[in-house]
């Protein structure tokens, strides 16, 4: 498997992150995950303006044009010889120093996965999956505005640990209120 990451394309046992990247000290930074069928990259475009959106949001400047990057997903999932799987891009804030301070961080960085994944709950989409309500509550909005997908995923592990240990598939979160929010992984549709 071959990980792009800022400019070079290296194998996944190669592949190295600082461990003064804002990304990996406080969750500085941005993700997409998306899926790949038939060689097509499910909503390219929409998950682009998700990703850039993101970053925008938090006032990192992602280091390639929008086409650009679709361009090094496309080579991601080339050079792997994927046509069926899972993609993720990842936008840190980049090295800096121990401080929080964003400004610290000179450039971004990109970092690019593509790995086949079959279907995220495997056969219990047939089964059925167990969904678990949890007591982790979904971060408030005005707390953590839900439209930045950031690295920051801790609320969504705290709720899987829990769902966990109560032998569910899912977590399904409420919010500050009580009123269901989403699951730890999953987007909750009522029909």
């Amino acid at each position: 498997m071959l990980i792009y990451m800022d400019g070079r394309f290296v194998p996944k046992e190669e592949a190295r992150l600082s461990v003064f990247d804002h990304g990996f000290l406080y969750g500085d930074g941005v993700f997409e995950g998306i899926r790949v069928y038939n060689g097509k990259v499910f909503q390219m475009q929409g998950h682009l303006d998700r990703l850039y959106d993101s970053a925008k949001a938090i006032d990192l400047e992602v280091p390639v044009s929008m086409h650009e990057m679709a361009g090094i997903i496309l080579e991601v999932l080339r050079k792997n010889k994927l046509k069926n799987g899972y993609v993720r891009p990842i936008v840190t804030r980049g090295v800096g120093d121990l401080g929080l301070d964003p400004r610290k961080c000179p450039r971004a960085s990109i970092i690019v996965i593509a790995v086949e994944w079959g279907a995220m709950y495997g056969d219990l989409y047939e089964k059925g999956l167990k969904a678990i309500c949890v007591s982790v509550r979904r971060n408030p909005a005005e707390s953590l505005p839900p439209n930045i997908k950031s690295l920051n995923y801790l609320n969504n592990i705290l709720g899987k640990i829990e769902a966990n240990y109560k032998g569910g598939d899912e977590a399904i979160f409420f919010d500050t209120n009580g009123y269901v929010s989403e699951g730890s992984g999953d987007n909750i549709f009522v029909v």
